[in-house]
């Protein structure tokens, strides 16, 4: 739904007026379905349900809006709620604009805005990982922080010339609301007095793309504070952060070609944490993936991806595989059939559903998720 108004500076009581044209734009997406998901549990049990977070993409309706102030100059603004279809509950921490709040400018020169909003790592995997936040697959099965790349407190630039995005986000405090940015994360409100660094968060992207393929590298920094802790996933207990001293790095490289109707992306993706506490130990995470994406008929879209991540100091390894086939009923509506499967290393817990936690499986033991379900968008 799109509504256009006039914006009067008249109705404000002021003769003389001038004319801008302003819009607001209603969207929204509704996913979800039924899965399985096998060895949801150390005892071996099945469960069959209806997630409680995302299907293909999580379910979500927002606001954005624009006001043409004249000279190739715009003021923006986004507001998006994510919310749980199962049961209508919002997500993000019970946020009510948990995925985007955000007001800013755009120009000639980039898009300068303020709040709460993506970093740069969202935008630099945008276009290499096929899978994105899919329920199954996706980097988001072994790092939850990807699909939720977010932080409060936000100062963002991006811009695009000639091909080539450069971005910078700058974070005074990355979860202001005291509710985690990411499962397992722990929080790290922020601006704290005194301490400059804690809870702070940076990222830069440089990204080039073409009609045929593209490139991207980012770089995404954490730093630690009360509350904060690193968690890798893979069934060992999350790391304290609770040093401003304390770091939790992401890097990507990655990149996408096209070929008529088949898309391929493929990654890296680089974590190191380091702690100030000699107890805490550092860690270092290698995930590498391949995506592809090809449209069988107007109708008929087939997506995959492998998926392999290797932490040799905590001694855990998995590997992911799924595949996902969706089915065009129009521009707004499809119906989905997936499915995906880790493989865990002996001392590995890695789960394949996104699908709201409680899935772990034992140590050493693989999982197989298979989920149908319907998309609506408007």
């Amino acid at each position: 739904m799109k509504y256009r108004t006039i914006a009067v500076a008249a109705a404000l009581g002021m003769s003389n007026s001038a004319f801008a044209q302003s819009s607001v734009t209603l969207y929204g997406i509704l996913d979800t379905g039924i899965e399985l998901v096998t060895h949801a549990n150390a005892a071996g049990d099945r469960v069959v349900r209806m997630p409680g977070i995302t299907g293909s993409v999580p379910s979500r309706w927002g606001m954005h809006g624009t006001e043409d102030l004249g000279g190739g100059l715009a003021a923006i603004f986004t507001l998006e709620n994510g919310f749980n279809t199962r049961s209508g509950d919002i997500n993000q921490g019970g946020r009510l604009f948990g995925r985007q709040a955000w007001v800013g400018m755009s120009g000639p020169y980039g898009t300068l805005t303020f709040g709460r909003q993506y970093t740069m790592s969202y935008w630099a995997i945008l276009d290499s990982d096929a899978l994105g936040p899919d329920i199954y697959g996706g980097l988001g099965s072994l790092d939850a922080y990807i699909p939720n790349a977010r932080s409060d407190n936000t100062i963002a630039y991006k811009g695009t010339f000639s091909g080539v995005t450069v971005g910078a986000t700058y974070s005074f405090g990355r979860d202001s609301a005291g509710t985690g940015n990411s499962p397992g994360q722990g929080t790290c409100a922020g601006s704290i007095p005194g301490n400059s660094q804690a809870c702070r968060q940076w990222s830069a992207m440089l990204r080039y793309d073409s009609n045929a393929f593209g490139v991207a590298g980012s770089y995404d920094e954490q730093r630690g504070g009360p509350g904060a802790a690193a968690n890798f996933f893979n069934g060992v207990a999350p790391l304290p952060l609770t040093s401003s001293g304390d770091k939790d790095v992401r890097m990507q490289l990655n990149g996408y070609f096209k070929l008529g109707q088949l898309k391929v992306g493929g990654g890296w993706l680089g974590r190191h944490v380091e702690t100030v506490l000699p107890t805490v130990p550092d860690v270092r995470t290698n995930t590498f993936y391949l995506t592809g994406t090809y449209l069988v008929t107007p109708s008929v879209l087939v997506d995959g991806g492998l998926y392999r991540t290797v932490d040799q100091d905590q001694d855990t390894r998995a590997t992911l595989a799924a595949l996902r086939g969706t089915y065009l009923l129009s521009k707004r509506t499809a119906v989905y059939l997936q499915s995906g499967y880790v493989f865990n290393s002996a001392k590995a817990r890695y789960t394949v559903s996104q699908g709201g936690g409680g899935t772990t499986p034992a140590a050493g033991t693989g999982q197989l998720g298979v989920m149908a379900g319907i998309r609506h968008t408007f």
